[in-house]
């Protein structure tokens, strides 16, 4: 209140230095907080770039090599005003409104300020101007050029000029005396000079400088500065030190260092008080210097040790703007945070008393969602009329508060910051007594969690609303461009497919600043105003009439907020929280109420996303809800009032539907993230686009997402949150990538690929429940590709010895891929492995046996309803396989490839319908997929979810709970020899053309192969009245056929070339580790066809000697092997004891446990 009034009666600022101490000024406490280094960001192209502040200090201004000059009222402005003034800046300059810049063509050039617009040219110069200053009045210039020439123009008369010569160089930079008496100059002929103004006379000179022929050459630009106001010192930098002359003397007084300069000093600048001197040099180091104690306050590091080109002060706030050499604009705050800001403001160039006392606009907010300290220079100060009150000294609070959280742009996604409130003592005393007993009470500041100010509504893919060209969307569809300039007022429509619909130009009279796209119509909407309300508009141009517009406007005290189109319908959200569904014809359809103001709408096909306000969110964080609907022939609500996660003190950028069909968004930290159908609806982080940005102030723009290919349809904005209209941004594809641990191993990868390919190929589920039309072929190529993930992570776990690790992987495999892991297991010698597996093998199949009989008892009585199972997220997958697939052998890509192109047939033969039972979708027109998807918790008893022991001597008896089925404790094995003469015959075909998924760990025969092939076979349960004992009896006189039959094969001699391979192979394989089998035997032909002839004949000649030798070692085969049938037979008849003689059971469960071993011995395991 002291202050204010002798402000008021006209005092000085010296004489307000004068106020004694117990004023209320000296009772303010001055927060204390050390000086920070904000993240630099792209301002113009690398080059060198110049930097100041306008007289207010609301604005940056940056010139660069681009030709342009930039304003941006903070440096987390996503939108500066551009200005192109040439072809390339050297400097430039800005008092009283007027811009000086110095640019390529020689020329010193002004322009208006802010507006931009050209005022003339100052002067030419024979040569580039490099450097550019107003004087203290800002009545005058100086530019300094290549030409060795310096040059002072009045600004109101440019013909009235004054030439320097002397410099035997070109000129780095010049200075004017704060008193316009001398001009200080620098030149790359090493000399500081200066100069007296009024005659051009040399006052005094000094060779501290290295010389350079060029400018560009030289390692210092030496930007030399006066003291502020009184001119006392001119500051030089030279080499690590910043030399102080004293004027009139002329003489080096004092010398400015620090031991964190290891560089040149390039730069030097005053702050606006005169007692402080900053200075950067050529590796980015900063260093700020008391004057008066001659001590270093605060040292900084540029993060990535860039030349700093140029430095400004803040005219009234310690803050240092500064810009490197790669077109990076960096700011330094609170850097004389512990000075006070008494001796600042006595001091401030400040010209009225709000830029003293109130803040500023472009000083409270900044943009993104980050909480800013307060200020350390400048408090508001409450009280400022003693008849308001403590009532009006609250509502100063309030309003002030709420002015400093202003969201400046209203479609920028950039909010405004919460600053804290100041704590200020009121000690106004009416009588004039300083008594604390009388004192005013003290508003105390509140100290708790700050409101976050919410994001104002925006359409995604479109860019501020502000701009006089912007994209009003941009989707997969087309692009909507606005013009709205004093040229042109419209909107063009351009579409990606130009079969869709010709490009389309309307006139944009309503002032339209929302619109979307579609397939079938082109939605616009405008906001109200005061002569006329909100409106919507729709071009259907799929209408099969002459009339395709139509439009409505909302009622009086509504306003459109977000609009979006679907398939059929168009959605319109107001101020009043309600949403407007309408037809793509014009036909008014339901209404309702959001739960908070809108954020934003997406629409895709039958689905509407909403996005709103469920709450105030606190400390930077917004506090949003999500409602996802489908309109269609059923409406209902998939979610709603579910939070939607944003990354901490992050707001929305982008929310959309991928081109399937899933709910997705982007937050202002780049992450993006997608809905999980199959994990409850819950939003899973797909990828981080910051992670591909190469600078802190890059950004990609989101325009879609594509789940099959896995890829991210993103726009490169460099320096900024949105790309410009001209010249046409190219879109960028970003892989996606889920945050899984540990992704730089080999299991991490697998892990992430396994579980991105699940989540990516969902939307087959939900594209078959809608009855969508999808590919078939695709999804299954998706499974394939998640079955080999699994059998990798499975033979890396075997690697490792990480049996149960194994186990918990066979949950996910289907039935196909399980067969082959028991394969891979018992090749690996992991037998006990290989029993719990088979385990796992039979639970599937009693799984798949127990739907197919519901499926029976739904077909046979439809009317006593549907009992649909709950599916949970994390059941396995179980897989029908049919006769025809187990005849395959496991494993193999050809096998999987027949049995899935033989399941994916509707018309099944009536001898193969009893074991290919699918389980139908009674609301699906179409026959669903034939994997069948199945909760094993659902279909199991709890006799089927126990274990086994897998040392546990059984006996073969057959177990109730799978009645008609194999025995729920025999070994998979013991059952593998029922096959039929079809499926042996194919199953040698595919065991002599085997390519396994995985490479096997132990080398076999081919003989060897194609018995373990028939070994591993496991035959599906199926409905039956048939019992194990009479399958068994009834396949074993084919079952004696095989032997001959791969005798008779064996019995043929091998050629020459054979024989060749298998000694050559190791050779090629050597050569060429990459080839398949197929590759290495073309291989194999063409070296063998390079032999001589006599080569060939001796290798034809030999294969016939080994052809002798091989029909011997078959007949003992066939010794083997009816030892074998014996031992089988002797098998089938300890079955058939046991059913008949219940006392002997002890004794044929041991002679069945030597059955099961000589098999695996016989079988499994044999060697050469």
């Amino acid at each position: 209140m002291l202050i204010r009034f002798h402000l008021r009666i006209g005092l000085t600022f010296g004489e307000l230095d004068a106020i004694p101490a117990t004023t209320d000024s000296a009772r303010i406490k001055q927060p204390k907080m050390p000086a920070e280094r904000k993240p630099m960001r792209y301002a113009h192209p690398d080059g060198y770039t110049d930097v100041c502040f306008d007289e207010n200090g609301r604005f940056i201004v940056t010139g660069g090599s681009d030709g342009d000059i930039r304003i941006w009222e903070n440096l987390d402005d996503d939108d500066p005003k551009s200005i192109n003034v040439g072809e390339k800046v050297y400097s430039l300059a800005l008092r009283n409104g007027m811009l000086v810049t110095t640019v390529s063509n020689n020329v010193v050039q002004v322009h208006s300020f802010p507006e931009g617009s050209p005022d003339g040219i100052l002067t030419r110069f024979t040569a580039e101007a490099n450097h550019v200053v107003f004087n203290k009045a800002g009545t005058s210039v100086a530019a300094g050029s290549s030409d060795f020439m310096v040059k002072i123009i009045e600004t109101k008369d440019n013909s009235q000029q004054k030439t320097i010569r002397g410099h035997e160089g070109p000129i780095l930079s010049v200075a004017f005396d704060p008193k316009d008496l001398f001009l200080a100059s620098s030149s790359c002929d090493g000399s500081v000079c200066v100069w007296k103004i009024a005659d051009q006379t040399l006052v005094a000179s000094w060779p501290l400088l290295t010389k350079f022929n060029e400018v560009s050459r030289a390692t210092s630009l030496c930007r030399l500065e006066w003291q502020p106001r009184i001119g006392k010192f001119l500051a030089v930098p030279v080499e690590k030190v910043v030399k102080l002359f004293e004027r009139d003397t002329w003489e080096n007084t004092d010398n400015l260092s620090d031991d964190s300069i290891l560089m040149p000093l390039s730069v030097t600048t005053w702050s606006p008080c005169g007692g402080y001197v900053a200075a950067g040099s050529i590796d980015g180091s900063m260093v700020v210097w008391n004057v008066e104690t001659r001590k270093c306050v605060g040292s900084f590091k540029h993060e990535k040790a860039y030349r700093i080109c140029a430095m400004a002060w803040h005219p009234s706030k310690g803050n240092i703007a500064y810009t490197d050499a790669e077109g990076n604009l960096g700011l330094l705050e609170g850097v004389l945070a512990n000075a006070g800001s008494k001796e600042l403001a006595s001091h401030s160039t400040a010209a009225t008393l709000d830029d003293l006392f109130d803040e500023e606009d472009g000083d409270l907010s900044t943009k993104g969602m980050n909480l800013s300290p307060p200020s350390s220079i400048r408090h508001p100060l409450m009280g400022e009329d003693d008849d308001d009150g403590e009532d009006d000294d609250v509502m100063g609070i309030v309003n002030r508060s709420r002015h400093n959280r202003a969201i400046e742009d209203d479609n920028s996604h950039d909010i405004g910051s919460p600053t804290h409130l100041d704590k200020l003592d009121d000690d106004d005393d009416d009588n004039g007594q300083a008594s604390s007993a009388r004192a005013a009470p003290v508003i105390a500041a509140y100290s708790g969690p700050v409101p976050t100010p919410q994001q104002k509504p925006f359409q995604p893919c479109s860019t501020p609303s502000h701009l006089l060209h912007r994209f009003m969307v941009w989707n997969s569809t087309g692009i909507i461009r606005c013009y709205s300039d004093e040229q042109d007022n419209a909107v063009d429509v351009e579409f990606h497919d130009t079969s869709v619909h010709h490009a389309i130009h309307l006139s944009n009279i309503l002032n339209h600043t929302m619109a979307d796209l579609s397939q079938e119509a082109v939605l616009l909407a405008c906001v109200k105003t005061d002569e006329l309300p909100s409106t919507l508009q729709c071009i259907h141009f799929n209408s099969r009439d002459t009339n395709k517009e139509w439009m409505v406007d909302m009622p009086n005290d509504e306003c459109i907020e977000a609009i979006c189109l679907g398939q059929g319908w168009a959605a319109v959200s107001t101020n009043a929280q309600i949403v407007r569904i309408f037809s793509i014809g014009g036909v008014q359809k339901e209404l309702f109420s959001l739960m908070g103001p809108v954020v934003s709408m997406t629409g895709h096909g039958e689905q509407l996303l909403i996005s709103y306000h469920r709450g105030t969110g606190f400390d930077g964080d917004q506090c949003l809800g999500v409602q996802l609907m489908e309109l269609g022939r059923r409406n209902r609500q998939i979610v709603q009032g579910a939070p939607l996660p944003l990354n901490k003190r992050s707001y929305l950028m982008w929310q959309g539907f991928s081109a399937e069909g899933t709910p997705a968004f982007a937050d202002s930290d780049g992450i993006v993230r997608m809905l999980n159908r199959s994990l409850g609806n819950t939003w899973i982080p797909i990828s981080n686009t910051r992670d591909h940005c190469k600078g802190n102030s890059d950004y990609y723009w989101v325009v879609g997402i594509h789940e099959n290919p896995q890829q991210l349809r993103c726009i490169p904005c460099k320096g900024s949150r949105f790309p410009p209209t001209l010249p046409r941004p190219t879109v960028t594809i970003l892989p996606l990538k889920l945050p899984y641990c540990q992704t730089s191993s080999e299991k991490g990868q697998m892990e992430e690929q396994y579980w991105r390919s699940v989540l990516f190929h969902n939307h087959f589920d939900y594209l078959a429940e809608n009855n969508y039309e999808f590919d078939e072929t695709a999804k299954h190529q998706a499974l394939k590709e998640q079955q080999e993930l699994l059998m990798k992570m499975f033979a890396l776990s075997c690697k490792v010895e990480r049996e149960f690790r194994c186990e918990e992987l066979s949950e996910f495999m289907t039935q196909n891929v399980l067969n082959l892991a028991i394969k891979y297991a018992s090749r690996s010698k992991r037998l006990t492995l290989a029993q719990r597996l088979s385990n796992v093998a039979q639970e599937k199949a009693a799984a798949l046996l127990t739907i197919q009989d519901e499926d029976d008892d739904f077909q046979a009585e439809p009317k006593a309803g549907y009992r649909r199972p709950v599916a949970k997220w994390n059941s396995p997958h179980v897989q029908p396989a049919t006769e025809s697939c187990v005849g395959k052998e496991d494993g193999s890509e050809e096998g999987v490839q027949n049995c899935e192109k033989e399941n994916g047939n509707n018309e099944l033969d009536p001898e193969e319908a009893p074991c290919a039972k699918r389980r139908l979708n009674p609301f699906n027109k179409d026959h669903i997929s034939t994997e069948i998807i199945t909760p094993k918790s659902v279909t199991l008893t709890n006799s089927m979810l126990a274990r086994s022991n897998p040392f546990k001597v059984t006996s073969g008896g057959i177990s109730p709970a799978l009645a008609g089925g194999q025995a729920r404790n025999t070994n998979i094995l013991d059952s593998m020899t029922k096959i039929g003469k079809k499926s042996s015959n194919n199953n040698s075909q595919s065991a002599n053309n085997e390519k396994s998924l995985v490479l096997k760990p132990l080398v076999s025969k081919s003989k060897a192969k194609q018995t373990q092939a028939t070994l591993f076979q496991s035959t599906i349960p199926k409905s039956s009245s048939k019992t194990v004992e009479g399958k068994a009896i009834e396949a074993r006189p084919i079952q004696s056929i095989i032997p001959d039959n791969k005798n008779t094969e064996n019995k043929k001699p091998k050629t020459g070339f054979q024989l060749w391979l298998e000694e050559s192979r190791e050779d090629i394989v050597a050569e060429s580790p990459d080839l398949t089998e197929e590759e290495i035997i073309k291989e194999g032909m063409n070296r063998f066809r390079i032999l001589s002839s006599e080569e060939r004949k001796a290798w034809t000649e030999r294969a016939k000697r080994s052809g002798n030798i091989n029909n011997i070692l078959d007949a003992e085969d066939v010794q083997k092997r009816k030892r074998v049938e014996e031992l089988c037979e002797n098998d089938a008849e300890n079955k058939k004891g046991n059913s008949e003689e219940p006392e002997s059971l002890t004794k044929k469960q041991k002679q069945e446990h030597v059955s099961t071993t000589s098999k695996l011995a016989a079988f499994a395991f044999k060697k050469d």
